[in-house]
C-alpha cells in the first residue's frame, strides 16, 4: 500500500506493513511495523525516537488520516508458510510505539482541561504535560475536534495555537478562558486582518481540518473562520436550504453585514453556494465565492444511506482488500448502515474513531441534502480551483455530473462561464492538498484572488429567490 511504500522512502527503514489494530477500548487505528536499519548497528532506531521520526516523516507525505497511530520495531515481518503477511503473528503496541514523553502531571485549570479533551478524543488513559499532541496520534481532524471542545469550554484559541505549540505545557500559556469570546457554530482559524473575513465550509465529510494547513500557507491580511455542520437530527432530515439558515445565522453574528466571502473544498463546499443563495435573500452581497475542485452535484438516481456510507467510508480505505470491499458492497443493497457496520466489525473492516458509524450517517444526510438541491442561477462569481490530475478509484464514488474532470467542473451550466476564473492546481483531488508542495500553490492561488477580489459585486441587486 501507499503508506507502507512512504515509510520505506525512510533512510531508517528497511521493510515495512501498515495494518488496522485494536486498541485497549476496542478501536481500530492503524499501526506500522517497520523493521529498521541503522549505520552501525545500533539501537538509535528504535522506540519513541523512531515513532516520532516516522511520524514526521509520513506527516509531510500523506494527508492526516493515512499516518499511523503507532509504529513497532520489528527484527523481520512474520510470514506464513505462504510467504504471505502473518497478521496474527504481529505484536500489540506498546507505550513506546505512540511517541510518549516521560509523564509528568498536567499543572493548573487550562493544562487540565486541555489533557482530559486530548486523552478522550485519542483514546488514552493519561495526557502528561510533556506530552505532544500529534505525536500521541493527533491529527488535522482530531485538532478541529480540540478546538470545538477547548471553546465550548470558554478557552480563548485558536487553530494556530495547537500547530505552532502542539505540546501540552507549550500550549496551554497561549490560552485565556473567556466564554465570552466562544461564537456557537463558528471556530475561528486567523484572527486578525483588515479585510472581510473569508468563511470556509467543510469538506463532505464535515471536515474542516483542511483549512488550517491551508491557511498557514496563504498570505492575505483578512480573518479566517471554519464553519462546521449544525447538529443533524436523526428523526428530521434537513435540506440543504435548513443546514444554509443555521450556518448563516453563526456567520451574521461574526460579520454582521456583507460582503461576504466563502470557500470549500470538495463537495462539501456546495453548502458554500447555498450560504450565498440564503444571503443574498436577505439583501446581503457575496463578493467572493472560492471552490477548491468541486464538481456539480449529479442528477443521479437517488442512493440510500447504507450506500452512500459504502462509497465515503470504505471505498477509500487503503487496508480494506478488494474481495472484503466486494462483500461490503453486495451487503449494502439489502442492510441498513447499522447492518453494514455490524458486517464490517465482521470481517474486520472499520477502523477509526469509535463514533464512525454516527459520522457515516451525518455523511448521509448531508448528500442526501445535497442531492436534493434546487440549484438556482445566483448573481454571483466563482474560482474554481480545479486539479489537473484524474483520481484513481477502487470503483465508482458518489454519483458526478457528465462533466466533472471539466475546468469548470459543470458550474458553467449554472452560472454561465462568463462567471468562472478556472485555475489549475497540480494534482488529484487528495493531492492538491495533502502534498505540501500542491497546497503551497494553491495557498499562493488562492491568496491572489483573495487579495483582488471586489468589495461587491456588480449584479447584487437581482432578486434571488
Amino acid at each position: 500500500g501507499e503508506i507502507a511504500a512512504r515509510l520505506l522512502e525512510h533512510e531508517l527503514v528497511g521493510d515495512a506493513a501498515v495494518v488496522a489494530h485494536a486498541d485497549a477500548a476496542g478501536d481500530k487505528r492503524l499501526v506500522a511495523y517497520v523493521v529498521a536499519k541503522t549505520t552501525d548497528g545500533s539501537a538509535e532506531a528504535d522506540g519513541a525516537g523512531l515513532a516520532a521520526s516516522l511520524r514526521a516523516h509520513l506527516g509531510g507525505l500523506l494527508p492526516d488520516y493515512m499516518v499511523p497511530s503507532a509504529f513497532v520495531r520489528l527484527d523481520a515481518l512474520p510470514l506464513t508458510v505462504n510467504g504471505k503477511l502473518d497478521r496474527k503473528a504481529l505484536p500489540v503496541p506498546d507505550d513506546d510505539a505512540y511517541a510518549r514523553r516521560t509523564y509528568e502531571a498536567p499543572q493548573g485549570e487550562i493544562e487540565t482541561l486541555l489533557a482530559g479533551i486530548w486523552a478522550e478524543l485519542l483514546g488514552v488513559e493519561r495526557v502528561g504535560r510533556h506530552d505532544n499532541f500529534f505525536e500521541l496520534g493527533g491529527h488535522s481532524l482530531l485538532a478541529v475536534r480540540v478546538l470545538a471542545q477547548a471553546l465550548a469550554l470558554g478557552m480563548k484559541v485558536s487553530a494556530s495555537n495547537i500547530f505552532d505549540a502542539p505540546i501540552l505545557k507549550d500550549l496551554a500559556p497561549k490560552i485565556e478562558l473567556d466564554s465570552s469570546q466562544y461564537t456557537p457554530g463558528v471556530l475561528p482559524v486567523r484572527t486578525i486582518g483588515s479585510q472581510a473575513p473569508v468563511f470556509f465550509v467543510p469538506t463532505g465529510y464535515g471536515d474542516c481540518s483542511y483549512v488550517f494547513r491551508l491557511v498557514r500557507e496563504m498570505d492575505i491580511d483578512c480573518p479566517v473562520y471554519a464553519l462546521p455542520w449544525p447538529p443533524f437530527e436523526e428523526a428530521r432530515r434537513a435540506s440543504l436550504e435548513d443546514i444554509a439558515t443555521k450556518v448563516a445565522h453563526a456567520v451574521r453574528k461574526v460579520q454582521p453585514r456583507g460582503p461576504y466571502r466563502f470557500a470549500g473544498y470538495s463537495s462539501g463546499a456546495v453548502l458554500a453556494y447555498a450560504l450565498a443563495e440564503r444571503l443574498l435573500y436577505l439583501e446581503e452581497t457575496v463578493s467572493f465565492m472560492a471552490f477548491i475542485d468541486v464538481p456539480i452535484p449529479a442528477m443521479s438516481p437517488a442512493m440510500t444511506d447504507t450506500e452512500i456510507a459504502l462509497q465515503m467510508i470504505f471505498e477509500p480505505l487503503e487496508s480494506l482488500g478488494d474481495e472484503a470491499f466486494e462483500v461490503l458492497r453486495q451487503s449494502a443493497g439489502q442492510s441498513s448502515v447499522e447492518q453494514l457496520f455490524d458486517k464490517a466489525r465482521q470481517i474486520g473492516a472499520v477502523v477509526g474513531r469509535p463514533d464512525l458509524y454516527y459520522d457515516a450517517l451525518r455523511y448521509a444526510q448531508f448528500h442526501q441534502a445535497v442531492h436534493s438541491y434546487e440549484m438556482p442561477s445566483l448573481p454571483v462569481s466563482v474560482h474554481q480551483f480545479y486539479a489537473l490530475e484524474h483520481s484513481p478509484s477502487r470503483g465508482a464514488r458518489l454519483p458526478a455530473g457528465p462533466d466533472a474532470n471539466s475546468p469548470m467542473r459543470g458550474w458553467d451550466r449554472i452560472l454561465g462561464a462568463e462567471f468562472i476564473q478556472a485555475v489549475p492546481v497540480p494534482g488529484d483531488h487528495v493531492t492538491m492538498m495533502a502534498v505540501p508542495e500542491n497546497r503551497r500553490v494553491l495557498a499562493r492561488q488562492l491568496s491572489a484572488a483573495l487579495n483582488n477580489s471586489p468589495t461587491t459585486h456588480p449584479n447584487r441587486n437581482l432578486d434571488v429567490k
